[in-house]
């Protein structure tokens, strides 16, 4: 029954950046189709305020934590409590990512340092620390928030390219090491979305010729992206594994 091709009553579910965005809105899909989650991000009062908006009107546990996924010892306290917490992680988003726009030959060590810990070092631990626990268990699901420009790119996303483009390497050398134990891992590379990381970094100008260049003719809402994240997470992505889905309202659908 497609209701039960979707059904994650039962599991738990780990979504970094989960305070607001695209973190928020998958998490209150899992919890919507059931699932206990934890959300993290940096800043408590928004995790708070997430909190309360994504178990609104359900009957699940939500918990966050305060993790900064540029500290490494933060990590590593994130993933004991999520253990702490749940006993395992079933669900596992890898969605904490930050972007500095710098042109390859302005680009500062310290911003370079800055994003591949966050947006590549940190996911490996993070998955590192939990896979275990799935590994008993036979089942897990590792979701990798990548992007569109993981496989284009725009001027000056060095940093930030190269961070999401490794994350479909890191994704497809994973399926294979876990896929004999029921672990499927796999990116999502959302397009251009409504969230506050793009819209602090574009004009008005850039925004819409971000919309310009999809089948749609729109930004995506962050809502838009919980399906595919619940596709993945449940049994009905059970046979997809290595693998970047792209969520851009057909922008790559345009050959020019």
């Amino acid at each position: 029954m497609p209701s039960e091709l979707f059904d994650l009553s039962g599991k738990r579910a780990l979504v970094t950046g989960g305070s607001r965005g695209l973190g928020k809105a998958m998490a209150r899909g899992f919890a919507e189709c059931g699932a206990d989650v934890m959300i993290c991000s940096r800043h408590e009062e928004e995790l708070q305020a997430a909190v309360a908006e994504i178990q609104e009107g359900l009957d699940v546990a939500v918990h966050y934590q305060v993790a900064d996924m540029s500290n490494r010892e933060s990590a590593d306290q994130l993933a004991k409590a999520a253990l702490d917490t749940f006993g395992t992680v079933d669900i596992l988003v890898n969605n904490a990512g930050v972007n500095k726009p710098q042109p390859i030959d302005e680009v500062d060590d310290e911003t370079w340092d800055w994003t591949v810990e966050i947006n590549l070092t940190s996911i490996m631990r993070l998955t590192r620390a939990l896979v275990p626990k799935m590994k008993e268990q036979k089942w897990g699901r590792v979701i990798h928030i990548s992007s569109v420009l993981g496989v284009g790119s725009k001027p000056g996303r060095n940093s930030y390219s190269a961070t999401k483009a490794s994350l479909l390497g890191l994704a497809k050398a994973s399926a294979l090491d876990l896929g004999e134990f029921g672990i499927t891992v796999n990116c999502i590379g959302p397009g251009p979305f409504l969230t506050d990381m793009p819209l602090n970094l574009l004009n008005a100008e850039q925004q819409q010729e971000f919309s310009d260049i999809t089948a749609l003719k729109r930004w995506g809402q962050p809502r838009e992206l919980a399906g595919p994240a619940i596709f993945l997470a449940s049994e009905a992505g059970s046979y997809v594994t290595g693998e970047m889905l792209l969520v851009d309202g057909g922008a790559f659908a345009r050959a020019l």
